[in-house]
């Protein structure tokens, strides 16, 4: 006999009003209990079972998950959005897929509280049920399902009942009103889909090795606003590189921008250089040391990793075989907008793919203007490099320092700019274009045409951080 304080795991997602499944029957919960069972840290909340009776098997209770239902399929949406100029409509049900959603992958959504590896264990031993329509003996039928087993409409898993109450996962229980502050005052924009950021230089996107404190856990901590699920991360910006970064605030948000992202690089490789017709467009500022023969161009050279130092590390580079299984795909348009007798110059760089080091290896080797603050890919030009010190520039000692208090993490935001012994990285996301994720997943959700042609793209805007206002103002641009 089952002990009845264990506790039923049921994470009810897909319905504004949480409902336990005893398998033949069903109550509605509480408000109380509803609030613990859309919990993403887990239900806390010990149910009692209704009833003794309501038995599958000899082993006793089940615990039934909610019947899956088709939903909006973020990559096709995501693909629908970013080709939507040569495609102006697109049925609603070319958005949703049910033939894609395994029953591993239904559980963990339903139960993120569950170790995935208790999950894997429990499809291995066959102890997972699908309780499903049976067409043929027109009737509902109770039988073993297999991790990668697809759902259909209307499936339902059961699980069961003598799983142990697991422990939540560990967390940081600490909390920083600073670190709260610091982190509220990155935000830039914010809807029910997506949140964006304006990352300073020196804080890691994630976590690893070596790595204490990352964007994507304090997200997780600081960034949720109540939300149950945590931000996800949708693109990349380097450590030392600042500027906009945007994370998708639910599961399906990220997946749809992960796909518009990637059709960006896509349509790049088809040489659509069309900047009107672009769904996404970034803008990055960069000091450079020295000025490209030309004031403004399109760099299309592919590059690729090569291992160095008897492969204890690796960079990219650019690579001449475009037949390489290693060469990528890359197209960087640059700009020339500032020059100074110094021997630096201020580009504006559009990346049309999203290739790992792209601007800073286009730059250096293509362009043969190095980033400042690029030793990994400039250390040469650094080396031959005269500092003209602040005495030569113009700059007011007051300008570009942080405000105190507002650094936690020791990011040393003040540090780093030309008048420095050695600079940062001067490479900054100053200017993003996104479509309206929120409003195109409300435009999917329609029973009727999907009709993304007034679905409007919303621009982002993120000021310099202080160390490249310090350089901006010293060079007098």
């Amino acid at each position: 006999m089952a002990d009845r304080s264990l506790l039923r795991r049921v994470i009810l997602r897909s319905t504004p009003l949480g409902t336990v499944f005893a398998l033949g029957k069903s109550r509605v919960l509480t408000c109380e209990e509803g609030r613990h069972l859309y919990s993403s840290t887990g239900c806390e909340k010990k149910l009692e079972p209704e009833n003794e009776k309501t038995t599958i098997s000899k082993k006793g209770n089940w615990y039934a998950l909610p019947p899956f239902t088709p939903s909006v399929d973020g990559a096709a949406l995501g693909k629908t959005i970013a080709h939507r100029q040569t495609e102006k409509k697109h049925k609603a049900s070319d958005t949703t897929s049910t033939s894609t959603m395994t029953a591993l992958k239904w559980v963990t959504r339903c139960c993120p509280e569950l170790p995935r590896s208790l999950v894997q264990k429990l499809f291995r031993l066959r102890q997972v049920r699908r309780d499903s329509y049976n067409v043929e003996v027109q009737q509902r039928q109770l039988k073993r399902v297999a991790a990668k087993d697809l759902m259909n409409s209307g499936d339902r898993i059961v699980l069961p009942v003598s799983i142990q109450k697991v422990p939540s996962a560990k967390t940081d229980s600490t909390f920083s009103e600073e670190e709260m502050k610091f982190l509220h005052s990155m935000v830039l924009f914010k809807d029910p889909a997506v949140i964006v950021v304006n990352k300073p230089p020196g804080m890691p996107v994630q976590g690893g090795i070596g790595i204490k404190r990352s964007l994507d856990e304090l997200a997780a901590k600081y960034l949720r606003f109540d939300d149950s699920e945590s931000p996800r991360l949708v693109h990349r910006l380097d450590r030392d590189c600042s500027g906009i970064l945007v994370m998708g605030r639910t599961q399906l948000s990220a997946t749809t921008l992960h796909s518009i992202f990637r059709e960006k690089t896509l349509e790049a490789s088809e040489y659509d250089l069309d900047s009107k017709r672009r769904i996404v467009r970034k803008t990055y500022w960069a000091l450079v040391i020295g000025s490209p023969r030309r004031s403004k161009g399109i760099i299309s050279k592919p590059l690729g990793k090569v291992v160095v130092d008897n492969g204890k590390s690796d960079r990219i580079t650019v690579v001449d075989d475009v037949q390489s299984s290693l060469a990528q795909y890359a197209v960087t348009e640059y700009e020339v907008i500032g020059s100074s007798c110094y021997g630096y110059s201020w580009l504006e760089l559009s990346p049309l793919t999203g290739r790992k080091h792209q601007l800073r290896v286009h730059c250096a080797e293509v362009l043969g203007t190095p980033i400042v603050g690029d030793y990994k890919y400039g250390w040469q030009a650094h080396r031959n490099l005269k500092n003209p010190g602040p005495s030569a520039l113009t700059w007011d000692h007051n300008e570009g320092l942080p405000e105190e208090g507002l650094d936690p993490f020791s990011l040393n935001l003040g540090n780093g700019s030309i008048l420095d012994k050695q600079p940062r990285l001067h490479l900054h996301c100053r200017e993003m274009v996104l479509p309206n994720i929120s409003l195109a997943l409300q435009r999917a959700k329609s029973i009727t045409d999907l009709d993304l042609e007034d679905v409007k793209t919303i621009k982002f805007d993120a000021p310099l951080p202080s160390h490249m206002q310090k350089s901006w103002d010293a060079l007098g641009s």
